[in-house]
């Protein structure tokens, strides 16, 4: 974890106001504040959120890759939690495709504590093709019950969450049924049985989420 000093401002959003979320209002207990560096118009752009384990397998990394290229390609800004694993590899392939292609990170903490700390150059990128977005004030440190809370907010920002691998027991499970409580649209990529992995996406799909092969079948579920 480290605490950098802020190269954009950041700045607060109250809700209500001109660039707050619609769409977090579907929320019952939407944030009364957020946090933003970057690009604030980018709130008001469609979403796809990628989520999935800390620990992914190289092809859970590489599936993440794709799929977030694909769907960037697409019009869609990423979104992710900034963990490490899925989540740092859905928002990395979408700055490898340059400008045009835009990501956003939820934080657990403020937006200027970057958690990881190996992932204080990806923040950094992040605020220059994409945002960081927090309902924590600046200088709020990482506390486990923070993060449920980023995940809601990913819930109700995107249309669609994609679990690409997670455990059975895992946040990124926490956020798909989350989305599906709020009406959003559930992906999951399938894997072995072999790997633990993969068990929370075969249950996913057991109860009722789009199973993915590739990039079509969520922009076909989308309409887009």
């Amino acid at each position: 974890m480290q605490t950098i000093k802020p190269a954009s401002p950041i700045v607060k959003i109250a809700r209500g106001t001109k660039y707050y979320p619609a769409r977090l209002n579907d929320l019952h207990d939407p944030p009364s504040n957020l946090y933003i560096k970057g690009d604030v118009h980018l709130l008001h752009q469609p979403m796809i959120a990628i989520v999935g384990s800390r620990n992914a397998s190289a092809e859970g990394l590489q599936n993440a890759s794709i799929l977030a290229k694909a769907l960037a390609r697409a019009g869609l800004l990423i979104l992710s939690g900034m963990a490490k694993g899925v989540d740092g590899a859905a928002h990395r392939a979408c700055i490898e495709l340059g400008v045009n292609h835009f990501t956003g990170a939820v934080f657990g903490t403020g937006v200027d504590v970057i958690y990881p700390r190996e992932h204080v150059g990806l923040a950094k990128a992040i605020t220059q093709q994409g945002l960081l977005l927090s309902e924590f004030p600046p200088g709020t440190r990482p506390q486990r019950f923070h993060f449920p809370r980023r995940n809601r907010i990913i819930a109700a920002l995107a249309l669609g969450v994609v679990v690409v691998e997670a455990a059975e027991k895992s946040g990124s499970l926490i956020t798909a049924r989350l989305a599906a409580d709020l009406g959003r649209e559930v992906f999951a990529v399938p894997g072995s049985i072999q790997n633990p992995t993969s068990g929370g996406c075969h249950l996913l799909i057991q109860q009722g989420a789009k199973l993915v092969r590739g990039s079509a079948d969520i922009l076909e579920e989308l309409n887009l």
